[in-house]
């Protein structure tokens, strides 16, 4: 079991910091007997962020920072004119593409940056999905918020118990390219152009419904305040708003600072925190507010994927 373990991340500048926290997390629960890279695709990193970022590399552990542009252009090299929409947006979509950017992986893992690793992600890793695409949560983040679970359910069409976070995949890279995910995606987003409240991770779950393996929620663990601290936690996931890097009292918020400690970085996250104004925290909240209303809303549109898919398009692979 000495094959090397690939783990995409996703970042632009200002969330070097974040990353690195991730990242130290992850590399202090690592095997020393197992081979890491962490597969890094950035959007305008500067010299500075590049060098900390790459310090934190271990012997075991690699750390591989590529630009973004960079992976799109051989993909659309790949893909000729099916590519149609602009670098920016797809952008959003990055996660949908790693199996076509990189043929020579079979298997990967994608984890967005606001997380934090309490256990060894080839634990992740080494779990057996079979045929299916992807191996995901169940997104808990929503389950207390009933317009947004009548979204999952009345626009993408897919349970609330089937409708996953797509902040942590594990990717049957091999399976996808076969079934030719990013070719199906490109078809629906430029025929369709469905609205959404969670671009990538609404086309994923109307896309892999069916061909999902669902983790155990300690994979994805986030703070919610309506519910008790999970007893074991093996991934923190600080989705949506909860950040402890702009609020006090988030759960889970100690293993953050744990690992921020020594990230590298730890001045310039207490100095981001200090300066998170109340008219920051209200901004926050009025998106929170906006997100609720759209997913409402979204519903009654002429396309979505849920009607779509009931009149016989093909929407899920």
């Amino acid at each position: 079991m000495n094959r090397e373990i690939p783990i995409f991340f996703t970042i632009d500048d200002g969330y070097a910091p974040f990353l690195a926290v991730a990242l130290n997390s992850a590399i202090k629960n690592s095997n020393p007997q197992r081979r890491y890279n962490a597969i890094v695709l950035h959007q305008d990193l500067n010299e500075t962020n590049i060098a900390k970022l790459k310090s934190l590399e271990t012997e075991n552990f690699k750390i591989s920072l590529t630009p973004m542009k960079a992976n799109f252009d051989a993909l659309d090299d790949r893909m000729s004119n099916r590519l149609r929409c602009d670098y920016f947006t797809l952008t959003i979509y990055f996660r949908l593409f790693i199996p076509a950017m990189f043929p020579q992986y079979d298997k990967g893992i994608y984890i967005d940056s606001d997380v934090v690793l309490t256990s060894d992600i080839a634990e992740l890793y080494d779990i057996e999905i079979g045929d299916n695409l992807i191996g995901a949560c169940n997104d808990l983040s929503i389950a207390d918020i009933p317009p947004l679970v009548a979204y999952t359910e009345n626009a993408v069409g897919v349970n609330k118990h089937e409708y996953i976070n797509s902040g942590v995949l594990l990717m049957n890279l091999k399976q996808m390219r076969e079934v030719d995910l990013e070719g199906h995606f490109l078809n629906l987003l430029n025929t369709y152009h469905f609205d959404s409240i969670a671009p990538d991770q609404d086309y994923l779950n109307a896309m892999c419904n069916g061909k999902i393996y669902y983790l155990d929620e300690s994979w994805d663990a986030m703070p919610n305040d309506a519910k008790p601290p999970l007893a074991h936690t093996k991934l923190i996931h600080y989705n949506l708003f909860s950040k402890p890097w702009c609020y006090d009292g988030i759960q889970y918020g100690e293993e953050f600072w744990k690992y921020a400690e020594d990230s590298g970085y730890l001045d310039e996250i207490k100095a981001y925190k200090a300066a998170y104004t109340e008219e920051k925290k209200k901004a926050d909240s009025e998106c929170l507010e906006l997100l609720v209303r759209r997913g409402s809303e979204i519903p009654d549109n002429e396309i979505t994927f849920k009607k779509l898919f009931d009149a016989g398009v093909k929407i899920r692979l």
